[in-house]
């Protein structure tokens, strides 16, 4: 049966080649667009819920004055605090863009322990003015940053008063397996960046504070006060949790699920038709070898089951080879994107989905003609290709 079905597939190569391919396509699109909607959830998940995040209660566009730091730090409950403020800028070209913040780099760790560095690389960007540090995946783009220990960057909404690049020293690549923190991002000492404006005559402010919370502090409480306490101050704030903070960070970007969603479903959908009309096509033209087929004493179940087998062989085949480009190209795509969907990855779970619906294509698309093999008459079978 095997060797019949590998035979009925060759005698039509071109078309065979452009279904499974078609198949690969559709599933790699599928894994590609599965992963994007898992990545942003995984960050979601992963946010912490003991973690607080202050920023104006305005925008996040808008900044928050530094004296703000030291009167939150005093909230009972509060274990340590971080101040962020969005760079901006890019790397000799507009195109090599990538968030960089300015941070406390002697808190930076305290609040965020899950990123890695080694002992080494700590201590050049505590004592070092210059110094930043970067993720894995930045490095890995940017090779040259490790090879010369030079990081220049331009500043495109904080320019350097030289009007040259702001010259960096690298002192270490960080490294988060947690899905919340992106391992493409630059950071860099808070005063060198203070300095430098203060120079320009320029004050700086604050992007946001994160707070990490004593264990068993009362969250809400520390909420409502920390808002209270600004009210009536030159910036009122809003203080959430670090998961509520991100979790209305991916709504700005829109309902991504649910559009990614229907992108899917009209691939999955425009495949199923083409492998459908290519079987269509191949049951047709073998109803008289099924009808040589039942005159030889084959059951229907066996005319069966050679479409349904025709069909699973195209389109496991083509689902193989989507999966097997999705799995090659996962670490490329996470640079690629790495800027919009930070942290991407593909799980296991939409590889095994992917195989499913390769299964499923396979089986809806040989359904109808293995129908109609199930109900060919093997006389009219032959009578008709005589005629």
């Amino acid at each position: 049966m095997f060797k019949l079905v590998v035979q009925n597939l060759l005698s039509h190569p071109i078309r065979s080649l452009i279904t499974s391919v078609s198949v690969a396509v559709a599933l790699f699109l599928i894994c590609l667009l599965t992963s994007i909607v898992t990545t942003l959830q995984s960050g979601l998940a992963a946010a912490s819920a003991t973690r607080l995040v202050v920023m104006s209660s305005i925008s996040l566009f808008v900044d928050i004055p530094l004296s703000y730091q030291e009167r939150i730090a005093k909230v009972d409950g509060i274990e340590d605090i971080v101040k962020w403020q969005w760079f901006g800028g890019y790397y000799q070209d507009q195109k090599n863009f990538f968030a960089q913040f300015a941070v406390d780099p002697e808190r930076m760790f305290s609040v965020y322990p899950e990123v890695k560095v080694d002992e080494a690389t700590k201590q050049k960007f505590l004592t070092q003015r210059n110094a930043c540090i970067v993720g894995w995946q930045l490095a890995a783009e940017f090779p040259e940053w490790v090879e010369t220990g030079k990081v220049p960057i331009t500043g495109a909404l904080f320019p350097h008063p030289s009007g040259e690049a702001w010259q960096f020293d690298l002192a270490g690549v960080y490294r988060s397996e947690a899905a919340n923190f992106d391992n493409r991002t630059m950071f860099f000492r808070w005063d060198i960046f203070e300095e430098t404006l203060k120079s320009n005559g320029d004050a700086p402010g604050v992007g946001v504070y994160v707070m990490s919370v004593e264990p068993g502090a009362d969250i809400e409480r520390m909420k409502a006060e920390i808002e209270g306490m600004f009210e009536n101050g030159p910036a009122t704030v809003r203080c959430d949790t670090e998961s509520e903070f991100t979790r209305q960070f991916i709504s700005m970007l829109g309902d991504i699920p649910m559009f990614l969603g229907w992108i899917g479903a009209g691939v999955l959908v425009a495949i199923l038709l083409g492998a459908i009309n290519a079987m269509l096509m191949a049951g047709r033209e073998q109803t008289h070898d099924v009808g040589i087929l039942k005159a030889l004493g084959f059951t229907n179940g066996a005319a069966f089951g050679l479409l349904i087998a025709q069909s699973l062989v195209l389109c496991v085949f083509g689902g193989a080879l989507g999966i097997g480009l999705a799995a090659a190209l996962e670490a490329p795509l996470a640079l690629a994107i790495g800027s919009a969907f930070p942290g991407f990855f593909i799980a296991n779970s939409t590889y095994i989905q992917a195989g499913l619906v390769s299964l499923g294509v396979g089986l809806a698309a040989g359904a109808i003609p293995a129908w109609n093999a199930l109900r060919v008459n093997c006389v009219e079978a032959l009578r008709a290709k005589g005629a």
